[in-house]
This record gives C-alpha cells, structure tokens and sequence, in this order.
C-alpha cells in the first residue's frame, strides 16, 4: 500500500461562534431579479438642491491643453475657491525616484466666476521651454494644498509615430453615460498623446451649467492629464443674451476662457475659440463653426484658416470645428461654413475634417469625387442621438443612429489609420489615407471585422420625441 504524504497546512478551526456569524453574514435573503423599465434620466446625476461641485483649496477640474508647438509646452487650467491667489505649478522631469530633483515654479494668471456651485477662482499656467518627447511630472497649487503629480509626455519629433483621440458631442448626461466611453477610448488606444474634443462638451443654459462641467471632468477622468485636450466649441458653449427679443445674440459661456488654456493665435473677432498648433507631423486648426454662423466672423476665420494651413510644413493637416460641412441632420445647412470656410478645406486638401453637432454618424469625401481628401466626419459621443436625415443616407456610408462612438487616429510617416469604434469597443468605420502629399493622398477603405450598421430601433423617444432616437 502507498502512501501519500501531503504538506499543505492543516486548515486552522474556528470557534463555533465564529462559524456561526460567518454564515449569518452569507445568509443573507436572496432578491429576486426583476425587469427596470427604463426611464427618463435627468441631465445630471445630482439632486436639485444639493452642491455637488463646490470649489474649495483643493486644485480640481485639472487639464492639460496643447502649446502652439507641443514638443516644447503645454497649458495647464485648474480651479479652487477664490480664497487661493496666485497659485504655481511646479515641474520637474520624471523621474523613477520620489526625489525627481529640482523643481521649476511656473506662475499662474487667474479670473473668477460665479455658479450654482458657488464662486471660484480658474488659474492658467503655460509651461514653455521643455524637451522635446520627454515625460514630465507636475502638480499645481491650491490654498495650502498641492494636486497630485501628474504625467504628461511632450511630443516627439515629427516623424514618430503619433496616436490621437477624436471626440463628438459629450453634452448630455456626461457622468452616467459618456464616462463609459471615455474610458473605453483609453482602453483601446493606451499610447494616445492628443485628444479632440468637436465640442458642445456640455449642454448648458438650464442653470446646470457648473454641474455639468464638474461632470464632465469626471467623465474625463485621468485623460485630463495624461494626454493634451484641444476642444472645439459648439453653439452649447454659449448662451443667449436677450432671448426671444429682436436684439437676441450669442455670447460665449464663461466657463469657456476659464476652463481651458489655450493658444492665443486664434482669428480676428473669434480670437478665445479658434487657435492652432503642431502636434509632431499633423497641424491641427480649431475653427469655431457658431461665432461663423451667428456672430459674423464667417470670412475672418476662412482667411485665417488659408495663412494657417498655408504656412503648415507637416505632412498632415486636421480640422476641427462643431458645425458640419455637410450636416447628416435633416433640416440644417450650415451656409455660411460652406460658403466661406469649406472652400478652404478644399483648396488645402486638409486631411480629416473632424465635426460633432448632428449627433448621428457619417463620413463623407468633399464635392469632387476624384480627391480621396478630405474626409469629412461627425460623431457622437453623448446620450443625445438624433435621427440621419435622407440626404445623409444618400451621400455618406457608413452612416449610424444610436450609436455612442470614440475614434482614434493613428499616424506614421505617409499613413493615417482612423477606426470609430463603439461605446464597447467594436470596430464600426475604418481606413486609411496613403500619400507622402496632399496631393498624393489616396483612400484605402478597411472593412474586414467591422459590425454591421446600425438604425434607430424606436419610433420616439422616451419623451416622445419622434425627431430624435434617444435624448
């Protein structure tokens, strides 16, 4: 007979009382699974009547925005209460120590402003001077606080291999339902450097307005840091100063300036929303499609647009701006935009024309059917879904409906890789651009494991709404 000898340790008996409490905590009365009808979700997560956001010495809503040349600076925003003046942010290269060595001080400038979370004070400090492609740690100043340190990379030299993110419209619902797929973007493109943001980040004018950025920083997350934010603004970044009266205009929200530290080369009379940078081998111009339609500034904006991407010595050009050139919406033709700015992107031949508004997805080529460029896309981001409009179904493939998306763009040397992906990752619109030129650029369209595309399954909303699939 064998025997076998085991040396595992004999388990260790507890008390009886010990037993039996165990298993009264484990014996817990099982709940019946039950189907939720689902049902109208309000804007944000937070109770009227509860101040979620108050502003207080702790730095919060910290971004990293893109420098005019962001391989040797970036911007930094953050807030706290207004108590803080004149906070620094501090910056050293990181290091694998927690001694990272001498620190440089950077000083901020800093504006007020006043929410239903109460008043607070927005400071900006622009880090200039750094080394190209190199990860820098730093942290910003609150009132006797200090943030955590973040990470963020400076761009590399131009012909390195780039990963950016493309953003549509956040706008609604932004900590229930964009958080997911912010996230998921992250996840699928880890070694993104640069996301764009097609604007309406929020929805504003309801008097949720600082809740609505406090949410929209929480469905951020760690992205605000860890890659350089370039947003667009959409027409829900303003607000409607003497509405419903014949004096009735836009005015830019004022969390907007304060928000976000931005270049300042942006175009005459549109200066605090439209700007430009270069981001490695791609320039990248941030056009402001509302203050075009509504405020006048339509050819000023074109007429900067052609010095900028004139003067551009990168491979790649991108733009982005909320309006579309081409609205897959039924019902809106942004006139102006074609008028005076899409002759630009032609004549240009810009790359990727990246827009939100329309809250539905689509790309197109432009009016001349032998360029391959530019690409004209819209997508979506938010819980909003509207409905594509005839037109749309005729004139862009593919086309989708309620549907969240992310995108990411991929470049290296002559190529550019784009892939919309779902709000779960799967794979809805692929291809790639192919050219050492403008000139030369070709369309390879990629379709092998893309999903089938995708309609809107009801015939209204939640609130009856028959114009749109989901709000």
């Amino acid at each position: 007979m064998k025997y076998v000898v085991s040396t595992a340790r004999a388990p260790r008996l507890l008390p009886l009382g010990a037993c039996l409490l165990a298993a009264s905590l484990f014996a817990l009365p099982a709940l019946a699974e039950t189907a939720v009808k689902t049902e109208v979700e309000p804007n944000t997560l937070v109770p009227a009547g509860v101040m979620r956001y108050a502003p207080s010495v702790f730095p919060d809503r910290i971004i990293a925005s893109p420098a005019q040349d962001a391989a040797t600076g970036f911007g930094v925003s953050w807030r706290t209460a207004t108590s803080v003046d004149a906070p620094v942010l501090e910056i050293v290269v990181a290091g694998d120590s927690p001694d990272m060595g001498v620190r440089r001080r950077v000083a901020s400038r800093s504006a007020e402003l006043d929410g239903e979370n109460g008043a607070a004070r927005f400071h900006r400090a622009d880090v200039d001077g750094l080394q190209p492609d190199t990860l820098y740690a730093w942290r910003v100043q609150g009132g006797g606080t200090w943030s955590p340190w973040m990470h963020t990379r400076t761009a590399a030299a131009t012909d390195a291999p780039l990963t950016l993110l493309y953003f549509g419209d956040t706008q609604n619902k932004n900590a229930s339902l964009s958080t997911r797929v912010l996230r998921e973007a992250h996840r699928q493109a880890p070694d993104a450097k640069l996301a764009l943001f097609a604007g309406d980040l929020v929805s504003g004018g309801d008097g949720e307005d600082d809740n609505e950025w406090g949410e929209w920083f929480d469905a951020v997350g760690p992205l605000a840091t860890m890659v350089v934010n370039a947003p667009a603004p959409g027409n829900h970044e303003y607000w409607e100063e003497f509405e419903d009266t014949p004096q009735e205009r836009r005015v830019l929200g004022d969390h907007w300036t304060r928000t976000f530290a931005l270049p300042a080369n942006g175009a005459s009379g549109a200066e605090p929303t439209t700007y430009w940078f270069d981001y490695q081998d791609v320039r990248v111009v941030v056009l402001d499609g509302t203050s075009a339609l509504d405020l006048g500034t339509a050819e000023a904006q074109a007429a900067w647009l052609d010095r900028t991407l004139a003067d551009n010595p990168h491979r790649w050009s991108i733009a982005l701006v909320h309006q579309p050139m081409y609205s897959p919406r039924q019902d809106r033709e942004n006139r102006l935009l074609r008028e005076h700015v899409l002759p630009v992107l032609e004549r240009r031949r810009v790359d990727l024309v990246l827009q939100g508004h329309d809250h539905v997805y689509g790309r197109r080529g432009g009016e001349d059917a032998r360029r391959d460029t530019p690409q004209y896309l819209v997508s979506v981001v938010g819980a909003k879904q509207y409905r594509l409009g005839a037109q749309a179904r005729q004139d862009m493939d593919p086309t989708a409906e309620d549907t969240q998306l992310f995108q990411v763009i991929r470049i290296d040397g002559d190529t550019l890789r784009y892939e919309s992906r779902t709000a779960t990752g799967r794979l809805y619109d692929a291809f790639e651009l192919r050219g050492a030129t403008p000139a030369a650029r070709t369309l390879h369209e990629i379709t092998e494991g893309r999903i089938a595309p995708r309609d809107c399954p009801r015939d209204a909303t939640l609130k009856g709404r028959a114009d749109r699939c989901w709000e």
